[in-house]
């Protein structure tokens, strides 16, 4: 495949030109001034309980994908993975169910307000991994692999840290660590389930997942494992009695979220080379053109 011409960039280079790029113009024309009412209306009100953030993301997600948003993508995968945690919660497979039940509700609701915000145009509010990961979805040659990467990199790499301080790791922390690591461990357990959500969305993914055999599970599983891993340090820090630790791990947690997103968007910086994967993604259209994928622009 010939390479679009032009001088070559580093990646650092190309990373920033992705950020400049994205956030010009913004907020992006997609969005109505002042945010969609419908898609308010889901997003105003906290969570809960564990009920309602199921039932609400469910809704939103329902909703994005019905007016061809691809929000829905991320939304697909956290809903499964919401579903998954619940389901081992009411079956009291935590040492602290009803903690796990605050993290979940507390995390759900890290989503909620970066979503909200963004879509009622507080783009101020909005953290850069979030703000990165909504505007990308908005464009028309987003794929369905970044849309579910940079939503999971956001809600994690970001989010996750800041949900475990909402919840309290302080009280009984080995306890809190026990039932975090029983959660990553849930999550291994539904990659395959994930891998053919994403797949029913785009359906090239299929070939890729079948000529990697297990290589690419045993690499989400392990991503899975250390970015989680790191979420729960960066909590510790942030719940630490020195101010010094605790404006260091929000740093690192805003770094490393921000600077995994922009890695995630530096196809963006050639427009062959994203276009080239968006054709790759879509290798399994049906007979009418039309892929299988809820949010699709």
């Amino acid at each position: 495949m010939s390479r679009a011409r032009g001088p070559r960039r580093s990646w650092r280079k190309e990373a920033t030109a992705v950020g400049r790029r994205l956030r010009r113009g913004r907020p992006t024309a997609r969005r109505r001034a002042g945010g969609d009412p419908e898609i308010l209306s889901l997003l105003a009100a906290p969570y809960g309980s564990v009920e309602e953030a199921r039932d609400r993301l469910d809704a939103l997600r329902r909703e994005f994908a019905d007016r061809g948003d691809d929000r829905a993508v991320f939304l697909t995968v956290y809903a499964r993975t919401t579903e998954a945690v619940a389901a081992r919660i009411e079956r009291g497979e935590f040492e602290d169910p009803e903690w796990v039940a605050t993290y979940l509700v507390a995390f759900a609701n890290r989503y909620r307000q970066a979503c909200h915000n963004y879509e009622r145009g507080a783009l101020s509010a909005v953290a850069d991994p979030w703000q990165l990961a909504f505007d990308s979805a908005a464009e028309p040659d987003s794929l369905v692999a970044q849309d579910a990467l940079l939503g999971v990199n956001a809600h994690i790499n970001y989010d996750l840290a800041f949900a475990l301080v909402d919840a309290g790791i302080e009280r009984d922390r080995t306890a809190r660590y026990a039932d975090h690591c029983d959660v990553t461990e849930v999550l291994r357990t539904i990659v395959d389930d994930i891998q053919d959500l994403l797949a029913s969305e785009a359906p090239g993914l299929v070939a890729v997942d079948e000529s990697l055999g297990r290589a690419d599970e045993r690499l989400a599983i392990f991503t899975i494992d250390e970015c989680r891993a790191s979420a729960w340090r960066n909590a510790v820090g942030l719940s630490s009695r020195f101010r010094l630790r605790r404006w260091l791990a929000r740093r690192v947690t805003g770094a490393t979220a921000t600077g995994a997103a922009y890695l995630l968007l530096s196809t963006r910086a050639s427009d062959s080379v994203q276009g080239a994967l968006g054709e790759f993604e879509a290798g399994g259209e049906d007979e009418g053109g039309q892929g299988t994928g809820v949010g699709r622009n």
